[in-house]
C-alpha cells in the first residue's frame, strides 16, 4: 500500500549506472519506459558512468525519446578522496530523486551528494531513503521494485517493441514461411561461447529431420563464416543476406528475425537476449547459477542450461544432448 502522505513529485530524476550492453539495455527498456511512465513532468537524466551505453548506440531511436539527458560519466573521478561528503559530483548539479542501480559502494558513496532522495539498493539499502519489503534474483525485477519504492506506488510494467515496419518486412523477406530454428554462436566472451563444432553438429541434425535452420552472426561471428557455409551449405545467413538495413540496425533485425522462429539456441549473452526480445521460445546455455538467474531472457518460452548446475566449470560442460532434447521440447506446440 502507498503511504498515506506520499512525497512531492521530483522535478528531476537521475537514474545512475555503469554501462548497457546489449543484455542490459533490452532489459532495462521497460523500467525506462516505466520511470518516464510514472514521472512523466520531470527531468529524466540517465547516467552511464563507464562511457558506454547501447541507448547512445543502436537503441538509441527507442531508448532516447524516453529520457531528457543521457550522461556518459561518472559522478566522480579517479581521485580516492571523490567519496568524502564535500565532494562535488556531477560538477555540483543536484537531483530531487536518484535512482542507484549498480552495486558498487563507493560509486555510491560518490553518488549521496548529489540526491535529494536517494534509492538505492547497496549495502542492503543502507544508504537509501525507502526499501522495499523484499529484493528478488531478478535484474528485470530488481528494476522494476526500485521503479515501485522511488514512485511510493505500485506501477504496471512498460512493454517496449522496439521494432518498425521496415524491420518487420526485412525479416519476412529474408525468411518467408514458417519452421525455422536459430542458432547463435557468439557471445562476448569466448568463455561464454558454446563449442561452434556442436552448433554444426546440431544443425547437422535438424536438416536430417528437414528443418530448415538459420546462423546468426554478429561481426565478431564472421570469421566462421567459411567453416559453417562448408559443413552446412544449406544453412542460411539471415544477417549476411542483402536486406536493405544499415549495419546500425543489425541488432533490431536480430529480434525481428527472432519472431519467425520456431525456437532457437544461444549463449546467455546478446545474442540470446535479442532473440529473447523477438519472442522465440529460447534454450539459454550460461556458465554461473547467479548470472543465469539475474540476466535471465525474457521470453515466455526459455530452457536455461547451466554448467555449474551440472557440475561443469565451463559452458563447453554442457552436453549436445542436453542442448538437443531441450530444443526438442521447445520446438513442441505450446499447451
Amino acid at each position: 500500500m502507498p503511504p498515506q502522505h506520499a512525497s512531492p513529485q521530483p522535478r528531476s530524476v537521475l537514474v545512475y549506472g555503469t554501462e548497457e550492453r546489449t543484455g542490459d539495455g533490452l532489459i532495462k527498456l521497460p523500467f525506462l519506459a516505466g520511470l518516464r511512465a510514472a514521472f512523466p513532468e520531470a527531468q529524466l537524466v540517465w547516467c552511464a558512468a563507464r562511457g558506454r551505453s547501447v541507448y547512445a548506440d543502436w537503441l538509441a531511436p527507442i531508448a532516447m525519446p524516453l529520457m531528457d539527458e543521457l550522461l556518459l560519466e561518472g559522478p566522480h573521478s579517479p581521485s580516492p578522496l571523490a567519496w568524502l561528503p564535500w565532494a562535488r559530483p556531477f560538477g555540483g548539479r543536484r537531483f530531487d530523486l536518484v535512482i542507484d542501480t549498480q552495486m558498487n559502494l563507493r560509486r555510491t558513496l560518490a553518488l549521496r551528494p548529489a540526491a535529494g532522495v536517494l534509492i538505492s539498493p547497496n549495502a542492503g539499502f543502507l544508504f537509501s531513503a525507502r526499501r522495499p519489503p523484499a529484493w528478488p534474483p531478478g535484474l528485470a525485477d530488481r528494476l522494476h521494485v526500485l521503479l515501485e519504492v522511488a514512485a511510493e506506488r505500485p506501477v504496471a510494467r512498460a512493454v517496449v517493441d522496439v521494432l518498425d515496419d521496415e524491420l518487420r518486412e526485412a525479416a519476412a523477406r529474408l525468411l518467408p514461411g514458417t519452421g525455422y530454428v536459430g542458432l547463435a554462436p557468439g557471445a562476448g566472451g569466448i568463455d561464454r561461447r558454446w563449442p561452434l563444432a556442436r552448433y554444426i553438429e546440431l544443425a547437422t541434425r535438424l536438416h536430417a529431420e528437414g528443418r530448415p535452420v538459420l546462423f546468426l552472426l554478429g561481426p565478431q561471428e564472421v570469421e566462421h563464416i567459411p567453416t559453417i557455409r562448408a559443413a552446412c551449405p544449406w544453412a542460411l545467413l539471415p544477417l549476411q543476406m542483402p536486406h536493405g538495413l544499415g549495419p546500425e540496425r543489425t541488432p533490431r533485425l536480430i529480434v525481428a528475425v527472432a519472431g519467425r522462429l520456431l525456437a532457437a539456441v544461444a549463449s546467455d549473452a546478446g545474442p540470446g537476449h535479442l532473440l529473447a526480445a523477438g519472442g522465440a521460445p529460447l534454450v539459454s546455455l550460461a556458465i554461473a547459477r547467479h548470472k543465469a538467474s539475474k540476466f535471465r531472457p525474457a521470453t515466455g518460452r526459455l530452457v536455461t542450461l547451466v554448467a555449474e548446475t551440472l557440475g561443469e566449470s565451463s559452458i563447453a560442460g554442457i552436453s549436445l544432448e542436453l542442448v538437443d532434447g531441450a530444443l526438442r521440447e521447445l520446438m513442441k506446440p505450446a499447451r
